[in-house]
This record gives structure tokens, C-alpha cells and sequence, in this order.
């Protein structure tokens, strides 16, 4: 006889009661109670509401809680198809930290499969300043291959299993479990591609959002990866480039497989990134063209361009691309939002200008575009941006391995009075815990302790609100996340320290705060055991 299905099963009907709830709203509001009802908050403090008979209640015995947190620029999509069980180092401070964690990881993974860590880390923030040995992966993980795997390029190392398969591909590994950056790690990387299936990618795609809303995360917005210039007319070579890293017309497969099965346990926001040297700008073109303007729903949605629309001077003297102008006059044309990635002052400001060309024909204030990174920005460009309407989304990645005066310069920007929220820029060069971001912003210290970013620290709330409130404005989307109000969706994490007490929880110690849960949607997608 076939069973009933659950009527109650996902229903997103949930109160939480006798919490410290800091609603993150304009009046930044602190109640004990939410009700959440068919997915949306319902009541915010002690109010007399209808509840369906399905609503389960929660006492957070005190708990604080806070809006879900919104990264507003990272690569999840990277992360999820990226080859093997992935492993995150982001707050190992030793390699006896390392090895804790890939032996915890290794409990459960099938025989022969590889053990990753692929980005998210960088081996300076290692008390030993190196990266494991093959003898200390072997002691971590005897009985499973492991790769770990430095930002987009390597360096990278492994293990005696690792060496044995990665030696039957060709690839040059050392005695002692070494693997050169560049060429010899990408060929790393690309022999566990070869390997990998598209069920592979939906398992990875799952641990990503699994990892997330871990952290907090409830809304990750990705911005695509890195085309090699001049590729984009030719779609064979993204396979096997290990600096594109994936086929950007077919790496969100495995989030959209995800989202029809609903399996989303964090929410995506997709910004598409073309880098055209033409000056047709043929692959942003097809892009606007072919792809319907926030189109999806509150689990998945096409949200904007970014982080590049063109060819950029990544590196060394900042030449303007022929093809700038013409790409952001297109995107400003068919109402897209748009973020530009920029390093240095004079990206800055080449951005700032061209902007503000695009802002002579198509008013961009409504359209919600941003500068991302900015770690070298200054009043002066801050104000050309605040000017036409622009935002700033700032991205810290320094906390892994930068050096004294690293910046981002937070309390300038705050300052100035721009629009600015922030985000990680993970997972490869930087980490996807927000709580290390955020700690960074408030004590200015990277992961070693070492004080980098003197006289630009925010306070817990400024910071904590560029996570939350004000993300939502960089997706057309703050009538809907980031603060805890009537109408919205109801993300919500509990923590299980208090954020906001700095007695309880000293600056220093901010990294180590946890969530006790996250809900997404009136459902609790993560508890802590």
C-alpha cells in the first residue's frame, strides 16, 4: 500500500522563539521571536499570527541569529564541478590541520577516489609555510589518493596513491610528493578531469552548497570563470585549458540538473562573464541576445554580467581594451546589471571613466553596477562612482597571505558614503567562510595573525550588514534578502556564539564563530551535530 506523502515535508513553516534576532534592517531592530510561513517571514517579534498547522517552532534558548548571509562575488560553480571529494583547508593553521582534515574527510569517500583541496587556501597561512609532504598526506590519508591544490595553477601536492595514478597520466610529481606550478599542476588537474563524470559534478556541486550553508551562506553569486583571450570562439579548447577552468556554456550544468531535482540547499545568482578581444564583442553579444533577463526563481536566477564583459589588463600596465567601451554600452543598453573586477588604482579608474561614458547615453543607476575588489581604491575614484550611482563590492581576499597595507581600504569606503557590500572572490584564491572575511575586516589581520590593514577596520555591525542588508541591492533583489522583515524569504542563520558581544566573542576570535543552523526558506538546510 503506498504510503501518504508528508504534507508537511518542506514546507518552509517555522518559528523561532525566545532568540536574539538582529534583524539587520534600517533600524537594526533586535527581537526574540520570527515566523516564517510557505517559505517568507510571516511576523517579526511578539506578534499574534495565524500559523498553518505545520509550523514547527524552535526555541533558540538565547541564541543570537542573523539574516542569511549573501555573498555578493564568489565561484561556487567552480568549486562544485572542480574533480574529487573536496576538502576545505581555509582555517588550517598547521599541517597537522591539514591532515585532521582530510582524515575526516576520508571517512565515507569510495576506494580509489582522490581526496581534493582545491583552492580556498595558500600554504603561508601554514605555521610551516609549505605544503604537506607525500609521507604526511600518506599518514592522513594511507588508504585514499589525495591532491591539494593551490589557487587556479598550483603548486600542488600528493600522496602515494595520488603519485601512482597521476604518474599513468604523464604528469611529473616528485619523491616526496611535490608538483611544480603551472603546466605540471594543471596536468594535475586535468587527470582528474578525465576521470570525472557529470554525476561526479552533481556530487560536488551538493558538498559546495553543503559547505556553504555550513558557513551561513544562504545566497552565493557567482561570477562564471576565467576564458583564455581570444577562445571564445572556440568552445573545443575549454575542456582541457586549465586556465579556463570550465566550458562557460555548459558549467552550470550540474546547479541547473540540481535545481530540477530540487536539491538547492543555498540559493545561486548567476552573473555570465565573457572576455571578447573582438571588437564586436561576439560572446557577450550571443549572451544578450539568448538569455531572458532575470530570468529564474528565488533558488536559481540569471542576475547580471560580470566580472568581466571584455579582454582586461589583468597584469602589469593597465592598457584600456579597444572593446570596453562598446561591450558596457551594450549591457547598460539591455538593462543588465554589471560588475567590473578590478586590482589597481589605474583599473579603477579606467573603469570610473568608462562608466561614466556609458552613464552619458544609458543612465546607470538603476541598472546596479559595481566595482569588485578595490584594493587599491581612493576617495577621489570612490566619489566618480558614487556620482553616476555606481556601487562598490569589495572582496578581502588578503586575509589569506596579504602583506601589510594589502587593503581593501574598508573604512574609507564606508566612509565616503558609496553603496558597498561585500563578498569572498572564492573559492580558489581566497576562502569561502565568511567568518574569516569578516573577521578580517574588523581586526585588519590576515591569516597569520600579522596586522595588514591598519586604519581601515569597520566595526562588527558595518561589516556584518555588507554581508547581509546590503547585498540584496546588487541583485535587484532587497525587497527579498538580506534583512529579517515581513515579506522577505526567510534565510535565517543561528549562531552559536554571540557575533555582536565582543566580551563573549573577542575580535581575534571572530574567525571561529559558527552557525548552529541555517534555514533557507523556512527550512533548516544545516545543523550543527
Amino acid at each position: 500500500m503506498a504510503q501518504t506523502p508528508d504534507r508537511c515535508a518542506g514546507s518552509g513553516d517555522l518559528r523561532l522563539i525566545n532568540g536574539r534576532i538582529h534583524t539587520m534592517d534600517a533600524r537594526d531592530t533586535v527581537v526574540a521571536e520570527v515566523t516564517m510561513q510557505a517559505g517568507k517571514i510571516t511576523s517579526v517579534g511578539a506578534q499574534t499570527v495565524n500559523v498553518d498547522p505545520c509550523t514547527r517552532t524552535i526555541d533558540l534558548q538565547g541564541k543570537t541569529a542573523i539574516p542569511g548571509l549573501i555573498d555578493n562575488h564568489n565561484h561556487i560553480v567552480l568549486l562544485g564541478i572542480r574533480p574529487g571529494y573536496d576538502t576545505r583547508l581555509e582555517t588550517a593553521s598547521s599541517i597537522a590541520d591539514v591532515q585532521a582534515a582530510i582524515r575526516t574527510r576520508a571517512v565515507g569517500v569510495p576506494a580509489g577516489a582522490f581526496i581534493t583541496a582545491m583552492g580556498g587556501w595558500n600554504q603561508v597561512q601554514f605555521a610551516e609555510k609549505r605544503l604537506p609532504t607525500l609521507a604526511e598526506l600518506d599518514a592522513a590519508a594511507p588508504n585514499r589518493p589525495v591532491l591539494v591544490f593551490q589557487a587556479f595553477t598550483g603548486p600542488a601536492a600528493t600522496n602515494t596513491l595520488g603519485r601512482q595514478f597521476l604518474a599513468s597520466k604523464g604528469v611529473a610529481v616528485s619523491d616526496t610528493g611535490a608538483i611544480a606550478a603551472n603546466a605540471p599542476s594543471v596536468a594535475a588537474l586535468n587527470a582528474l578531469r578525465s576521470v570525472q563524470t557529470f554525476e561526479d559534478k552533481k556530487r560536488g556541486t551538493l558538498d559546495a552548497m553543503k559547505y556553504a550553508a555550513s558557513m551561513g551562506l544562504t545566497t552565493n553569486v557567482d561570477m562564471g570563470a576565467f576564458i583564455p583571450p581570444g577562445a571564445e570562439n572556440m568552445q573545443e579548447s575549454f575542456a582541457s585549458d586549465g586556465l579556463a577552468t570550465a566550458d562557460p556554456f555548459t558549467m552550470y550544468d550540474a546547479f541547473v540538473a540540481l535545481h530540477r531535482e530540487g536539491k538547492m540547499s543555498t540559493r545561486l545568482r548567476v552573473f555570465f562573464l565573457s572576455m571578447d578581444t573582438r571588437p564586436d564583442v561576439p560572446m557577450l553579444a550571443d549572451r544578450l541576445r539568448n538569455t531572458f533577463r532575470d530570468s529564474g526563481d528565488d533558488f536559481l536566477r540569471i542576475s547580471g554580467i560580470g566580472e568581466f564583459a571584455s579582454v582586461w589588463p589583468l597584469f602589469g600596465q593597465v592598457t584600456p581594451p579597444a572593446n570596453y567601451e562598446t561591450a558596457l554600452q551594450l549591457v547598460a543598453k539591455q538593462g543588465w546589471a554589471f560588475q567590473q573586477h578590478s586590482l589597481s588604482l589605474a583599473e579603477d579608474q579606467l573603469t570610473a571613466a568608462t562608466f561614466e561614458k556609458v552613464n552619458a547615453v544609458t543612465p546607470i543607476a538603476d541598472l546596479r553596477w559595481s566595482v569588485a575588489h578595490v584594493p587599491r581604491i581612493n576617495l577621489e575614484t570612490l566619489n566618480r562612482f558614487k556620482n553616476i550611482g555606481a556601487a562598490i563590492a569589495v572582496h578581502p581576499y588578503e586575509y589569506l597571505a596579504g602583506a601589510v597595507g594589502s587593503g581593501p581600504p574598508l573604512r574609507t569606503i564606508v566612509d565616503s558614503g558609496i553603496r558597498v557590500g561585500a563578498g569572498s572572490d572564492s573559492a580558489q584564491i581566497s576562502t569561502l567562510n565568511p567568518w574569516t572575511i569578516l573577521s578580517y575586516m574588523v581586526t585588519g589581520k590576515n591569516a597569520a595573525g600579522v596586522l595588514i590593514n591598519d586604519g581601515q577596520q569597520v566595526s562588527r555591525a558595518e561589516a556584518l550588514r555588507m554581508y547581509t542588508s546590503a547585498n540584496g541591492w546588487f541583485l535587484k533583489e532587497e525587497s527579498k534578502i538580506g534583512s529579517i522583515e515581513s515579506g522577505k524569504l526567510g534565510d535565517i542563520v543561528v549562531l552559536n556564539d554571540d557575533y555582536f558581544n565582543p566580551t563573549a566573542v573577542p575580535d581575534d576570535k571572530i574567525k571561529a564563530i559558527k552557525p548552529a543552523m541555517t534555514i533557507l526558506g523556512g527550512n533548516v538546510v544545516y545543523a550543527a551535530q
